[in-house]
This record gives structure tokens, sequence and C-alpha cells, in this order.
């Protein structure tokens, strides 16, 4: 993820769906326009349900790292309000 600016960081491996999604929203929500946020978040029903709820609140997702262990690195950028 060197090609990218991370601008904050948040661990949501230790919830459970929906918790995920909100904590995930929280925080994108504390950053500007443009900024990026790393969520580290499990496979499964989070990896499917995070990337496409922000997705569908007009952020972009950047990149999607496997990190071979169960977890994933997501780096979205904080879209318009």
């Amino acid at each position: 993820m060197d090609e990218y600016t991370i601008d904050e960081r948040v661990d949501i491996t230790d919830v459970t769906c929906p918790v995920t999604f909100v904590k995930a929203k929280v925080a994108i929500e504390e950053l500007d326009e443009g900024q990026t946020l790393l969520i580290h978040l499990n496979g499964g029903e989070p990896l499917e349900n995070v990337p496409r709820s922000l997705k569908e609140e007009g952020h972009k997702v950047l990149k999607l790292t496997d990190n071979e262990d169960g977890t994933y690195d997501l780096l979205v950028e904080r879209g318009p309000d």
C-alpha cells in the first residue's frame, strides 16, 4: 500500500456484522473528502459487506490486500458528503 497515503486506520476484526460497517462508517466520516482510511477486517461477511456498503455511501475503494491470515486490509478514500 506504499503508493497511497494512509490518513487513518481502524481495526474491525474484533466485531461482527453489522457493527463492522458501523465502525468503518464512523471512522470514515471523521475524515475530510479525499482522505484515506485503512480498514483491517476479517474475511467472510465483513469482507463482503463493508466494501459494498462504503461504495454505496459514495466512497471509493482503492485497494484490497489479502494478509493471508484470514484478514484483509481495505483502503478507502472518503467521498463527498
